[in-house]
């Protein structure tokens, strides 16, 4: 754009340079406004637009705008080779100058691939594990050309474009990295778990070259009954394992390829796919289905399992719970067999308590009388003072006279002698007779 403003003005210079001086013969008043324009420029100023000409011109031979996502390698006319890997406006002093992209893509086509922002499209890689399975891997992959400027130079040299780098060296070594990585697994491996390694596997190797490998392979004898018969079949089964080499040191042995010999950086590697042979994924679906068949199965061995410790469970509560009603009973009854032995005990105990209370009372009594008769026997043998006896006879008179008042004499009377000495009796002893008279009465009359 600035080359063809600089060459319009150049051109505009020039021309008037050749027909200013037809106008400046002629009358001022009878020229147009584009013939007094000629008229008016000067030397200087057309000297100076022819400048500025030059310079708009001469500009994008001597800088260019560098782009973030490219790297330029630079001829310049003396042959000195170099390159831009910064961005913005860069020096450029009439070398000849060729972009080349930063990041490359490289990817398996699938139907339905938008290819237009992707520069390597390549077909589904082919892969045999080890266990002679076949299968087509996908992967997706991107690289960083090199960031210092020799090793960048070098490769532009020596493959000229990005197409010819995609084309004859980054494509054939992931196929041939994805198709040796293949070898080192088994397909019941990975599907088995093995999947991550497998990528990890491709990614190292694409990054820090691939593996030196030892193949190993094994004859396992296999013996099997025939059925109802002591007689074996013998099978020889081979498999084989493949080892990494390592060195001196325990570090894997490697061997570099052109992505590591042009110092090509691999940012970026993943396995979208890996579709396994179709034998095969029958095989796994009959797998599938016979593992399915005995999870079945052990899930009715464990709910039969679980029925029965059921049961069993329930029969131990019922007898548990019968024990327990048993035992309940049992203690109700000893309870109400020690109560009645307590009850016993106690009125055991009351009752020899009540006796011995009553034998203290008849040795209490009996001392009492003991007493009275020891005293009554001291007071008689030791006789009474005139005093006393005078006391003893007038209290007798008065306990006799209150006595007297309180009789209801009978119908019957018994009348003795007054003279003692003859046999009468006492006055007291008269008063005695009469009741017990009296009691006999009455007792013939019921």
């Amino acid at each position: 754009m600035m080359t063809f403003l600089g060459v319009l003005l150049l051109v505009f210079a020039a021309v008037v340079v050749l027909v200013r001086p037809a106008y400046t013969s002629k009358d001022k008043e009878s020229l147009n406004a584009l013939g007094r324009m000629f008229v008016m420029l000067s030397k200087r100023t057309l000297g100076v637009i022819a400048g500025f000409a030059a310079v708009l011109i001469m500009l994008p031979y001597l800088f260019f705008w560098a782009d973030p996502s490219y790297q330029y390698l630079v001829v310049y006319p003396t042959g000195k080779k170099s390159a831009v890997t910064g961005e913005g406006i860069q020096w450029r002093g009439f070398a000849r100058i060729t972009p080349w992209q930063k990041y490359i893509d490289i990817k398996v086509e699938s139907d339905g691939l938008n290819s237009e922002d992707i520069r390597g499209i390549m077909r589904p890689i082919p892969i045999r594990f080890i266990d002679q399975v076949t299968a087509n891997v996908e992967v997706s992959t991107r690289f960083q050309l090199p960031t210092d400027k020799e090793s960048f130079v070098k490769m532009a040299i020596e493959f000229r474009s990005l197409d010819n780098l995609i084309q004859t060296t980054l494509i054939p070594t992931v196929r041939e990295v994805v198709s040796n990585t293949g070898y080192m697994f088994a397909a019941q491996d990975y599907i088995s778990g093995s999947a991550s390694d497998f990528r990890v596997a491709i990614d190292d190797q694409l990054k820090f070259g691939t593996y030196s490998v030892e193949k190993i392979q094994y004859a396992d004898t296999v013996e099997s009954n025939i059925e109802q018969d002591i007689r074996k079949i013998k099978e020889i089964r081979t498999r084989y394992e493949v080892k990494k080499r390592t060195d001196g040191n325990g570090a894997v042995i490697r061997i570099p390829h052109d992505i590591n010999e042009n110092k090509i950086i691999v940012a970026q590697v993943i396995v979208d796919d890996v579709n396994l042979e179709k034998a095969f994924k029958k095989r796994l679906e009959a797998q599938r289905d016979e593992s399915a068949k005995r999870q079945l199965e052990q899930q009715k061995i464990k709910t039969a399992k679980d029925a029965q410790n059921r049961i069993i469970a329930e029969g131990e509560r019922d007898k548990a719970a019968e024990r327990v009603a048993q035992e309940k009973e049992q203690v109700k009854a000893l309870i109400a067999i020690e109560t009645k032995l307590k009850q016993e005990e106690t009125n055991r105990k009351l009752a020899e308590l009540a006796l011995k209370t009553e034998e203290l009372r008849a040795k209490a009594a009996k001392v009492k009388a003991d007493a009275e008769a020891y005293k009554n026997k001291k007071l008689v043998s030791a006789g009474l003072t005139p005093q006393e006896k005078a006391q003893l006879e007038k209290e007798m008179a008065i306990g006799v006279a209150k006595e007297l008042a309180k009789i209801k004499f009978p119908s019957t009377m018994i009348i003795s002698g007054n003279d003692s000495k003859k046999g009468g009796g006492t006055p007291l002893e008269a008063l005695i007779g009469a009741a017990m008279t009296k009691q006999l009465l009455s007792g013939k009359k019921r």
